[in-house]
């Protein structure tokens, strides 16, 4: 398991696919708001005056010397919900997010978010 400490210490790191190929920059932590675990990353895509920033898991991720290489491919992490590099993710638009990887989606028992941005 990455320790939130651990994952901090990567931002601006390549994040990249099980096949090595770079889907873009880390560029911040969401976590699971239960746990207070590392759950998801944001990851900085796009052509420099048209980036984005798109959502993927940090489960089974691997820290590696310069990158994070996570469990999803670059299609499917491209193709997932994005926000603008100045935005955070809206209440409403994480169950689009777990959605999107098949991930079963439960907020708190108050509707609290499930995830913050760490």
């Amino acid at each position: 398991m990455i320790r939130s400490a651990d994952i901090r210490e990567w931002r601006d790191h390549d994040v990249v696919d099980p096949k090595q190929h770079k889907i873009g920059m880390l560029e911040a932590v969401y976590v699971d708001t239960t746990t207070d675990e590392p759950a998801v990353a944001t990851v900085r895509t796009g052509l420099p005056t048209r980036q984005r920033l798109v959502f993927v898991p940090l489960d089974e991720a691997v820290l590696g010397p310069d990158y994070v290489k996570v469990s999803y491919t670059k299609r499917q992490v491209r193709d997932a919900p994005s926000i603008g590099t100045d935005d955070v993710l809206p209440a409403e638009q994480e169950e689009a997010f777990f959605r999107h990887y098949g991930m079963a989606y439960q907020p708190g028992a108050n509707g609290e978010r499930k995830l913050a941005r760490r």
